[in-house]
């Protein structure tokens, strides 16, 4: 056991919101057998609000085949996780990413080809539903690969003077919101440190000394050079992964577009509104606001 999975544990295990726990089993139920563990994590998660919101979950699943049975779901989701679909629960709304176990725990270590399952993991969660004991011991695991691979990959980059966990999850977590199409603004992803610096001291105290107590032969020690060439790859994939969601989305989240425009809105404070004809034509409006928004600076 690492020196993070005790810390993990007690987080995950930590309280929500009556409403939110509702939520997830609700969600768990409409998968049946399959349901895993339900994740709440997000900005909902960090200030507590509720109404008005959008939740955000993951749905660990065992296996994509026992979620869907025989449906091209599954093959969209093994090409490209997760899967997200909208729920709605007395009076509440959500995204609900679903990702299979065997994904879940690939996606938050250094061998995936994108930061979003990693660099979200690496953040506070909570699991509001677990099928049994086994499960919530696999999430444990999963997540405890998370902040690791953000400090594998950020360390190299920062040169060779002593660092503290505060400074390694800041120049961490600009680099993932730099490597995705994200709508939030420039400061976001420090505020998301400075908002429980206590958290994030003791969980980085904890990565380092899973770090230094990992296997030789396990240890993903980067180079400057090779840190350097891995991030600008996971700029890269972010973008192309953001974009190739968005157009899967079409297919599998209603008003996908409107939320699109609703979280830009919100996190970059425009006021972009979506044309009819965009709704009818979803993945071909996304392509067409993209590059306004970027060029002006609702999304980076």
């Amino acid at each position: 056991m690492s020196y993070l999975e005790p810390l993990i544990g007690a987080e995950l295990a930590e309280p929500v919101e009556l409403r939110v726990s509702s939520f997830a089993e609700a969600i768990a139920e409409q998968y049946c057998n399959a349901s895993c563990a339900v994740l709440f994590y997000g900005s909902c998660l960090r200030t507590t609000e509720l109404e008005g919101q959008m939740l955000d979950f993951y749905l660990i699943v065992s296996s994509y085949e026992a979620a869907y049975g025989k449906s091209w779901l599954v093959r969209a989701n093994e090409l490209l996780p997760p899967n997200v679909f909208p729920a709605e629960h007395d009076g509440l709304i959500a995204k609900v990413a679903v990702l299979s176990e065997a994904d879940f725990h690939k996606l938050n270590g250094p061998e995936a080809s994108a930061v979003s399952v990693w660099a979200r993991f690496a953040q506070p969660s909570r699991l509001v539903w677990c099928a049994d004991e086994a499960a919530r011991k696999k999430i444990i695991a999963a997540i405890a690969r998370a902040p690791v691979t953000l400090f594998e990959l950020t360390l190299p980059v920062l040169g060779i003077q002593p660092q503290t966990p505060i400074r390694i999850f800041h120049r961490g977590f600009a680099l993932t919101y730099s490597a995705e199409l994200r709508a939030e603004r420039k400061n976001r992803s420090g505020s998301v440190v400075d908002a429980d610096l206590d958290r994030y001291e003791r969980f980085g105290l904890a990565t380092m000394a899973t770090l230094q107590d990992q296997d030789p032969s396990e240890s993903g020690e980067l180079s400057f050079a090779e840190a350097q060439k891995r991030w600008k790859t996971l700029r890269r994939n972010g973008k192309f992964l953001t974009l190739a969601r968005l157009a899967k989305a079409s297919g599998t989240y209603a008003g996908g577009i409107d939320y699109l425009a609703w979280k830009i809105n919100r996190h970059a404070g425009t006021n972009y509104e979506i044309k009819p004809w965009q709704r009818k034509w979803p993945i071909l409006g996304a392509i067409t606001m993209l590059p306004r928004l970027i060029a002006g600076g609702a999304i980076k």
